[in-house]
Parts: structure tokens; sequence; C-alpha cells
């Protein structure tokens, strides 16, 4: 999140948070990364009025350097000319303050479900089927008690099934602000995981991380 305001910066690291959605918050186009490696962010929340520059200059400058992570701008520019420029520019999504932070949430589900390639609200793995908007699984149709880290696991192993996902994009998304979690505590909860849905389910490609079957 790219955000001066403090008030409306800390209400949304709150409401974020309650949501199980960690958040980085920067202040300024200066603290902005110039490019994003994939793995730390799912989605951008950017301001268009900033202290030392323009948002939408910073949306201009990802894009055309190709840098394809969802934005969504978060601005009290209300005008038609500002949305279009906003969309326009790049973004995936205008939200205009103020706004419910329930439907911001719901808005960072529907850009992050796109870019994870999943078209509805319930994800679809074989017999597996994940809400996110409800922190539920269920396998062949019964209810799975998952512990968070195991939940966690297997919805960033669903965003691309079929797929391979590195240890290190998974240590860094598992982790609040970027910390990385060790790889030892991924295996650990990743076997609590396999006994739950079905060893046969997640393969660990060696060396590399690991994909769940399609």
């Amino acid at each position: 999140m790219i955000e001066d305001d403090l008030d409306l910066g800390r209400a949304l690291q709150r409401a974020l948070k309650a949501e199980e959605i960690s958040c980085e918050w920067l202040r300024r186009c200066a603290d902005a990364p110039r490019r994003f490696d994939g793995a730390s962010y799912d989605c951008v929340l950017l301001d268009l009025s900033l202290p030392d520059g323009s948002g939408l200059d910073l949306l201009r400058r990802w894009r055309s350097a190709g840098i394809a992570i969802p934005i969504i701008v978060i601005t009290a520019r209300s005008a038609l000319e500002d949305r279009l420029a906003g969309l326009d520019g790049g973004a995936d999504d205008f939200v205009i303050k103020p706004f419910a932070t329930e439907e911001l949430v719901s808005r960072i589900r529907a850009v992050v479900r796109r870019t994870a390639r999943q078209a509805s609200e319930i994800w679809e793995c074989g017999g597996l089927a994940i809400e996110p908007s409800r922190h539920r699984v269920t396998l062949d149709g019964q209810t799975l008690d998952l512990a968070p880290r195991e939940y966690q696991l297997l919805v960033e192993l669903a965003r691309e099934p079929g797929c391979v996902v590195a240890k290190s994009s998974l240590a860094q998304r598992l982790e609040p602000l970027g910390d990385p979690l060790e790889f030892g505590a991924i295996e650990v909860h990743l076997s609590k995981l396999r006994r739950k849905i079905g060893a046969e389910r997640i393969v660990t490609i060696r060396g590399v991380g690991y994909m769940l079957g399609t």
C-alpha cells in the first residue's frame, strides 16, 4: 500500500490484518519498489496524490517496464478524466475515497483471483475446493480442519495449480511484511498438509519447490 494519509493507512492496515491479508505500508513515491520480483506481493494499493510525486506517473512507469502486478488505485479524485487516466494508465481497478473497507477487500480478492487464473469464488483442483473469502477448504465435499499455515500454503500452491512454486517464493509469501519463513518450517507444515489432503496431491520438485497436482 502506497498511501500518505496516516489515519487512513493505519485503518486499512488494521482492516486488512483482520482479513488475514499481510500489508506493507509506504508513504512516498521514492519508497516504492522500482520492480517487483513476482513473489513478494500479490497486489498494490496506490494513492494518486503522494507528497513527492504522482501515483499515476508511478503506475505508468511500472507498466512501461512490463510489471504486471495487479494495481488498485485508491484516491479522492472522482472526476471521469481521473478514472479514465488511471484505468488507461494500467490500473486493474479504481476505488474512490471514502470507501467501505469491505468493498476494498472484495476488490482485492477479485484482482488476485484473476491473477491466480481462477474464474470464481471457489477454486477447484481435483476433489479440493477452496473458498478464500470464507477461509474454507473441502475435500470431496468434506470440510477440512487446516491450521492457518497449512491453509496459507494450500492457497499459495492453488494460485497456480500444475505449476512449480519455488521454496523462496513460498517463504516470502507466508510471512507478513516479507520476512521469510525458514524452509524447514515450510516442510513441516507441508507434511501436515499432505496428511490431510493426500500426499500425492503435492509434488516436490527437488531443489526447486512444490506443485499442487491438477
